[in-house]
């Protein structure tokens, strides 16, 4: 997954959730923030960010804030990428490529289930699996963390998972860590247990949990390697 004409910029300040102002070229600018997730451990005073120029003239805001660098006490600072519509478009092209699934699968995006719309379905041999993904930002000390703000549609997306398994189905959650240099995922309980335990049911019914970190660039995201996940 690329970006066209992605820039520098240094963060001022968030007014609200879907737009920031930034400093770039000398000058402050108001630019979209692809993520509605607060963020406020990433998007701190002075820091770097990345923005990708948008096509579309008619746009009230020129630019979309991408990514950030996050500095961090004793450790390498880390790029991390912000699109929150991102992981999906990386995961699709980390499953067509992947061990999971055979090179024949058929994977397709966004089919709905009943009252749900999943991210992804997949047709392979045999079995038919139903697959979510998680975009995960936050980090502390090495461990990714998810959610970073309470998330009842999370929960839910884990309880209809948990439905599809007693259907017949296979059941996978991925979660995408847009970052390098974590080495495990956990469930952020302290932010909010009931997804924590949610997703601690579905492992015990069955759905597979998987986490992969990524390789990021200022115009760049691709799925890496997988990461341990403790629940």
């Amino acid at each position: 997954m690329t970006y066209n004409k992605v820039v520098e910029a240094v963060f001022i300040a968030r007014p609200n959730r879907f737009i920031a102002q930034v400093k770039y070229s000398g000058k402050t600018e108001t630019v979209h923030v692809k993520n509605t997730g607060r963020c406020k451990e990433l998007l701190a005073p002075g820091c770097t960010v990345y923005l990708s120029e948008s096509d579309n003239p008619s746009r009230k805001t020129k630019y979309d804030l991408i990514a950030a660098v996050k500095e961090r006490d004793n450790l390498p600072p880390l790029l991390i990428n912000l699109d929150s519509q991102i992981p999906n478009d990386a995961a699709e092209e980390w499953l067509k490529k992947s061990i999971l699934f055979s090179e024949k699968a058929i994977i397709r995006r966004e089919v709905k289930h009943g009252n749900s719309r999943f991210d992804f379905y997949i047709e392979d041999k045999d079995e038919k699996i139903f697959l979510e993904v998680k975009g995960v930002t936050q980090e502390h000390s090495g461990t990714a963390l998810f959610p970073d703000a309470p998330t009842e549609r999370g929960v839910k997306h884990i309880e209809e998972l948990i439905a599809c398994t007693k259907e017949g189905y296979k059941a996978y959650i991925l979660f995408v860590i847009q970052m390098k240099g974590v080495h495990r995922l956990c469930p952020n309980d302290e932010t909010h247990r009931a997804f924590g335990d949610a997703l601690r049911k579905a492992h015990k019914a069955g759905v597979k949990i998987i986490a992969t970190d990524c390789l990021v660039t200022p115009d760049s995201m691709v799925i890496d390697k997988e990461v341990p996940v403790v629940l």
